[in-house]
């Protein structure tokens, strides 16, 4: 298969497995709080990951720079994750999810400065559209005739939580072309588990058992493993192509999670945040071009 439409494949798995799961972590973020919602759907994904390199007989051989790369990975995926599930924990899921495809952006302004690799003119286009329409998704418009401009509850951990994920999806593929995706994808999951422990007990964190019932439960484990298979997919697919390619396209996962959100939670936006919300789709998938 060629290896352009490889990449595509991989980045819309990416789309549609991280759509699903943000949609969840937004629902049950508000059941159980961001932080054991999180840290439950991550321990469950090192299990999934980790059952994975079983089945496949993962070569385990590892490098320095991974050894020395991966525990700063899962510092930064975890920082973003927590600032992006408070975020849901505060504002309409549809919102927060449109203004988190920022990550994309940053991901690419690191690729392009610190790793060396460029845009086309489309896709430099596409970024500055999906920076403008993020920011009319972004605005709280039914009350800015009311009272100053304000930004939607939300967003601003929103916005902090994507400058993580940018900064992750670059050291991601450092690591990935070092050691592999399926190893790249366990040491990192094993790292973010141990960072969340360690946060628990830093800010006396209740992680608890989670009181809900078995159906509940069930889904957070299928919350965890649903998201991991999107991050070894395009962990996969950084073996053989490029971040500033490949994570547009998989960031167009607010596509799926809008729907959901829209179709499960009748979430409403305004006409406005509604056309933010299109073009910020659009012009990603347009990066990707």
């Amino acid at each position: 298969m060629d290896t352009t439409l490889l990449s595509i494949l991989l980045g819309i798995g990416g789309m549609f497995g991280w759509g699903i799961y943000d949609f969840l972590g937004g629902v049950f973020s508000r059941q159980f709080g961001s932080f054991k919602s999180l840290f439950w759907s991550q321990l469950a994904g090192l299990i999934s990951i980790f059952l994975l390199a079983l089945w496949l007989k993962a070569d385990m051989t590892l490098s320095g720079t991974a050894l020395l790369l991966a525990p700063i990975a899962a510092v930064v995926y975890s920082v973003g994750y927590l600032f992006f599930f408070k975020g849901f924990e505060k504002g309409n899921v549809s919102i927060i999810a449109a203004t988190m495809n920022l990550w994309t952006v940053f991901t690419m302004f690191f690729a392009f400065v610190l790793m060396g690799q460029r845009l086309t003119a489309i896709q430099t286009v596409g970024v500055l559209l999906i920076i403008a329409g993020a920011t009319l998704a972004s605005m709280d418009w039914g009350r800015i005739r009311h009272q100053p401009l304000q930004l939607s509850l939300g967003v601003k951990e929103a916005v902090i939580g994507a400058f993580f994920f940018g900064i992750f999806w670059n050291i991601s593929e450092l690591i990935s072309e070092e050691i592999g995706w399926l190893t790249t994808t366990l040491l990192v999951k094993l790292g973010i588990v141990i960072f969340l422990l360690i946060f628990a007990l830093a800010k006396r964190q209740t992680l608890g058992r989670l009181n809900s019932s078995a159906k509940v439960k069930a889904m957070i484990l299928l919350m965890g493993a649903i998201e991991v298979g999107a991050v070894s997919l395009v962990n996969y697919g950084l073996t053989i192509g490029d971040a500033i390619l490949i994570t547009p396209i998989a960031s167009a996962l607010s596509v799926v999670t809008i729907m959901l959100a829209v179709v499960f939670l009748k979430d409403r936006v305004s006409k406005p945040q509604g056309l933010g919300i299109v073009m910020a789709i659009v012009d990603i998938v347009t990066t990707g071009a």
